[in-house]
């Protein structure tokens, strides 16, 4: 359980992998992190996955290559109990996790620098839940420097550019990089104001300048619409 003071807030993790010296890593690293306390390190899921039903959890580093469960068939155990950081040696396995909703996806091995990309992506995911979404009329994003932060009003956003595991995000004055994907963005933004047009394009309406067919422009960036969004696409214009 997330445990949280005046002016710190601590998440409770778990590392659950059958190898000892990675297990040992990730402790490691979540010992340089204030943040994060390890509370336990274990290759027993079961033992993992009852402590996650209590609620004592905000956070596991889960390997997938495991005896008796592997990673896949423990997320699906989980539910949406906890949040999730996958960590294997095994690069096959990003896409299914990704469907499961990990937070991230890291493969041994990685660098203490990397976890904290991981990290980051959590705390924001953490931070959009705590505070209610209809409340706010902006975005925090993480910068490209250690506890850099940009909050972003939703009006002054006018299209957002997936790039693999980073997105762009294009206010009228500046673009911010922040590692996260399309599909954990859109569930941090107003459904009123933005929609998906491309596998790597969400756009604000409300800086549409034209639609010509299947593309539209937006300041000087002309975006596809593709087949898979333009039905909803067109739809959702027709209710702005």
């Amino acid at each position: 359980m997330m445990k949280g003071g005046v002016d710190r807030i601590t998440y409770q993790c778990i590392a659950l992998d059958d190898q000892l010296y990675a297990t040992g890593i990730i402790a490691a690293y979540v010992d340089k992190t204030t943040d994060l306390t390890l509370i336990k390190a274990t290759d027993d899921a079961f033992d993992a996955l009852n402590m996650i039903m209590s609620g004592q959890v905000d956070l596991v580093f889960l390997d997938i290559q495991m005896p008796v469960i592997n990673g896949i068939q423990f997320l699906k155990r989980c539910g949406n109990k906890c949040r999730v950081i996958l960590t294997t040696a095994y690069p096959d396995y990003a896409l299914q996790g990704f469907d499961l909703d990990v937070v991230d996806y890291l493969l041994k091995p990685f660098s203490y620098e990397r976890f904290q990309k991981a990290v980051d992506k959590f705390r924001l995911l953490q931070l959009a839940s705590m505070t209610p979404q209809v409340e706010n009329d902006y975005l925090l994003l993480k910068g490209d420097a250690k506890n850099k932060y940009y909050q972003v009003k939703f009006s002054d956003i006018m299209f957002i550019k997936g790039l693999n595991n980073y997105i762009s995000v294009y206010t009228k004055d500046q673009h911010i990089i922040t590692y996260m994907n399309l599909k954990e963005i859109i569930n941090l933004i107003p459904t009123r104001l933005f929609c998906r047009v491309h596998r790597s394009y969400i756009v604000s309406f409300n800086y549409i300048k034209f639609i010509d067919g299947n593309s539209l422009l937006i300041d000087e960036e002309k975006i596809p619409i593709s087949e898979s969004y333009k039905a909803i696409f067109y739809s959702r214009l027709k209710e702005f």
